[in-house]
């Protein structure tokens, strides 16, 4: 078990470094193109009929005001309820909804073992037994498990029969994307055996967790709760070094690109940006592209001969 023990903290600290390199990657990047796409969420009394600071009489000499929670409330659409995903494509949202939610509620599970064996560790019972607090842990821990296993399981299988049944489907998508779908759905059903069969109550898991932080060696388990583990350390170390941890990403695109709408003033933060990156070769060529040429020059060129 020592091992296993030591898989999985090494899949965390590769987890969270993965995260960490992948953020600062995105914030660290060249300034993106603007969508220019309308309704930007935090116009503040303007986001209802597709307006912008951009339509106010001498715009640039009035304050901009935005409105937060308008912001925060699409963000929470898109994120809880896939809105996108169900305004553009209803049929992938059938399994991707759930497929989500239930990885929503599988991270609570975690979390909630988590809890659960520090309550341990410090002396409090977690059991259907125990007093009101250890017994809310206990069901609520089952809960967000057996449904977050559910929901991530089926909606995987769900996403694999569309990639796999829709022709459209089939010309974007790679063998690595239905490999890990195939790889969430073992996941999902290998854990859901594991503990209807031996840890119902997800005591033998609460114990593992506890092990971990305090770094003790744990008691043996069954060989479906050893293989559980195993695949959901592997699971927690995979998805950052994919295009599956696209919710690093979503920050930067929505903040970044989707709903970037700084104005660009002569002397800001943005204009400086911008001069740095009109600096940088082109970099690559074309029979109408000089590769060493900057793009300021690129720009300055082409304007010349409209």
């Amino acid at each position: 078990m020592v091992a296993i023990q030591y898989l999985t903290i090494i899949s965390v600290v590769v987890a969270f470094a993965a995260m960490i390199i992948k953020a600062l990657r995105y914030a660290t990047a060249p300034q993106s193109m603007r969508w220019e796409l309308y309704p930007v969420p935090h116009e503040k009394g303007k986001a209802e009929y597709g307006g912008s600071y951009l339509e106010e009489l001498d715009w640039w000499t009035k304050p901009r005001h935005k409105d937060l929670f308008n912001e925060l409330k699409e963000m929470a659409a898109e994120v809880i309820l896939l809105k996108g995903v169900f305004n553009h494509n209803k049929r992938a949202w059938c399994s991707s909804w759930p497929f989500h939610f239930g990885l929503y509620f599988c991270i609570c599970w975690l979390v909630l073992l988590l809890l659960g064996g520090l309550l341990e560790g410090a002396g409090v019972g977690i059991s259907g037994q125990s007093d009101w607090w250890g017994q809310a842990v206990y069901y609520v821990t089952a809960g967000f498990g057996y449904a977050g296993l559910v929901l991530s399981g089926l909606g995987a299988l769900g996403l694999l029969i569309w990639r796999s049944s829709d022709k459209a489907m089939r010309k974007f998508s790679s063998p690595i994307d239905y490999f890990n779908l195939v790889f969430f759905v073992v996941v999902a059903a290998v854990t859901l055996a594991a503990h209807l069969t031996a840890d119902p109550g997800h005591a033998a898991m609460r114990s593992y967790v506890h092990a971990m932080i305090t770094l003790v060696p744990v008691r043996e388990v069954g060989t479906l709760l050893m293989l559980e583990i195993i695949l959901i350390s592997l699971l927690i170390m995979w998805i950052p070094l994919t295009r599956m941890s696209h919710f690093v990403a979503k920050y930067f695109l929505y903040h970044s690109v989707r709903w970037e709408d700084e104005p660009n003033m002569p002397g800001s933060k943005l204009d400086q940006v911008l001069q740095a990156q009109l600096g940088r070769k082109i970099g690559w060529g074309a029979p109408h592209i000089d590769s060493e040429k900057t793009w300021g020059e690129a720009v300055t060129e082409n304007n010349e001969n409209e």
